[in-house]
């Protein structure tokens, strides 16, 4: 019975933070300047920071570690400027370096 409470608590929630957007902006309204500013620019800068995280504990002059982290970030960058899709490229970049750790 909890389990099924706290799923139903859970779609009320998800229900009314869909709703937010549509209940403060209005509907046929223009979308304010700061919302179309954070959306553009929010993702880059997210992106950026997991990049960040996810370097800090390379090492760099120990090619067991480096080298399929290198890889990895080649092969996204690669797919990205070509394809420009996030998708398909985190994929990619995130199942290339889980092979070579594991095979290697």
């Amino acid at each position: 019975m909890d389990k099924i409470l706290a799923i139903m608590l859970m779609a009320i929630v998800t229900y009314f933070i869909r709703l937010g957007p549509f209940m403060l902006f209005g509907k046929g309204n223009n979308t304010p300047k700061w919302v179309v500013y954070v959306g553009r620019v929010l993702p880059p800068a997210v992106m950026g920071m997991l990049i960040v995280y996810s370097l800090k504990s390379v090492e760099l002059f120990k090619v067991n570690s480096s080298f399929p982290v290198a890889v990895a970030i080649g092969l996204t960058a690669i797919l990205h400027f070509w394809k420009r899709n996030n998708l398909l490229s985190i994929l990619s970049g995130t199942i290339t370096y889980m092979l070579m750790i594991q095979m290697g």
